[in-house]
C-alpha cells in the first residue's frame, strides 16, 4: 500500500475585521469580557461576495501554487464545511469548477469543526486504496452566515474562512500522514447545533468545555501513539481554534513540551472545519514549524466527534 503526504498549504481570510470593540457596539459584551472568557481579539467575517466555494477555491489555488501543481494533476477533491446552503452542486464541485479542474472526484464531508481531520483521512484512505492519486483537501465555512447576532455567547465566537492542503502518493515508512483516530459521542449531539430555517449556531458551552478539556487530551496522546510519535516529540499542536480556554489546557495534558502551539484563534475566532489547515498554513508560512517534523492535528465539536492525526510538516 502506497501512503501519503501533505504536500503543500494555503489558506484564505476575509478582508473584513470584526474587533471586540465592534461587537460591543452591536450586543451587550466587552473587549475584557470576550478576552478572558474565550481568548478571541478579532475575527474575519465574509461579505456576498465570499460564499463558502469562492474561499475554499482561494485558499485550494494558493496551496497548488506552493505545490507547483495545476488544476489539472488533481484527482481528487473534499471539502469539509458545515455552512454550505444548497445540497447540489456542492461546494468541492463549485471549487473544481472555479478552478478549471479536469474530472476530479467531488464529495462534501460535514462533521462541523472536526470535518478537515477527517477529510484529510478519507484522502489518505483513497490513496492508499489506489482509488487517487493527488487530492485537494479543503475546510471552509462562513460562519457569520449562520451566527445568531443578537446571542452574545456564541457570536464574539464565529469567524470565516478556508485552509486547504495538497496530499500525493508517497512511498511507505517516507514522511507523511500518520493512521487516524476518529469517533464520536452521539448521545450529547446536541450539545453543538445548526439547526432551523434560516439556520442558526448553538451549543451548550459549559458540556462542550468539560468534553473537550477531560475527555479530549487521553485521545489525542493516542492518536501520537498509534504515529509511533511521543508528545514530546512533537513539533506543533494545531487543535480545532474553538477557544483559547480549551486550547491551552488540553494541550498541556496532551504534553507536548517542545511543541509550538497554534493559537489563531485569537485573529480568526472559531472558523468550524477551516480552522486547522489555516492556522497550520499560516504556521508554516512564518516558518514557525520546521519541514519534516511531526504534527498533531486534532479536531473536535459538533456531532460531538472528534478526529486526528500526526502528519510530517511539509
Amino acid at each position: 500500500m502506497t501512503g501519503s503526504r501533505v504536500v503543500a498549504l494555503g489558506h484564505y481570510q476575509p478582508a473584513k475585521v470584526l474587533t471586540n470593540d465592534d461587537l460591543a457596539a452591536m450586543v451587550d459584551t466587552s473587549d475584557e469580557w470576550i478576552t478572558s472568557r474565550v481568548g478571541i481579539k478579532t475575527r474575519h467575517v465574509g461579505g456576498p461576495d465570499e460564499p463558502v466555494d469562492e474561499m475554499a477555491a482561494q485558499a485550494g489555488a494558493k496551496a497548488l501554487a506552493t505545490a507547483g501543481l495545476g488544476p489539472l494533476d488533481i484527482d481528487l477533491v473534499l471539502v469539509a464545511t458545515s455552512t454550505a446552503i444548497d445540497r447540489s452542486p456542492s461546494m468541492a464541485a463549485r471549487v473544481a469548477a472555479r478552478l478549471g479542474m479536469g474530472s476530479p472526484a467531488v464529495m462534501d464531508i460535514n462533521v462541523v469543526c472536526s470535518g478537515f481531520t477527517h477529510a484529510l483521512a478519507t484522502a489518505d484512505h483513497a490513496i492508499r486504496a489506489g482509488a487517487a492519486a493527488r487530492a485537494l483537501v479543503i475546510g471552509a465555512d462562513k460562519m457569520a452566515d449562520i451566527a445568531d447576532w443578537t446571542d452574545r455567547s456564541t457570536c464574539v465566537l464565529l469567524g470565516d474562512g478556508a485552509g486547504a492542503a495538497v496530499v500525493t502518493a508517497d512511498a511507505p515508512g517516507g514522511p507523511g500522514i500518520g493512521p487516524v483516530l476518529w469517533g464520536s459521542v452521539p448521545e450529547m449531539g446536541n450539545a453543538v447545533r445548526i439547526e432551523g430555517t434560516p439556520p442558526r449556531f448553538a451549543q451548550e458551552g459549559q458540556s462542550v468545555y468539560r468534553w473537550a478539556t477531560t475527555q479530549l487530551p487521553p485521545i489525542a496522546r493516542r492518536v501520537c501513539e498509534k504515529a509511533g510519535i511521543a508528545p514530546e516529540d512533537l513539533g506543533a499542536v494545531v487543535l480545532h481554534q474553538a477557544n483559547l480556554r480549551i486550547i491551552e489546557p488540553v494541550a498541556r495534558k496532551i504534553g507536548a513540551v517542545n511543541a509550538v502551539i497554534a493559537r489563531d484563534v485569537v485573529d480568526s475566532g472559531n472558523t468550524s472545519a477551516a480552522s486547522i489547515p489555516m492556522a497550520l498554513s499560516k504556521l508554516v508560512e512564518r516558518g514557525e514549524v520546521a519541514s519534516g517534523a511531526p504534527v498533531l492535528l486534532f479536531g473536535f465539536g459538533g456531532n460531538l466527534s472528534y478526529a486526528g492525526q500526526v502528519i510530517r510538516c511539509p
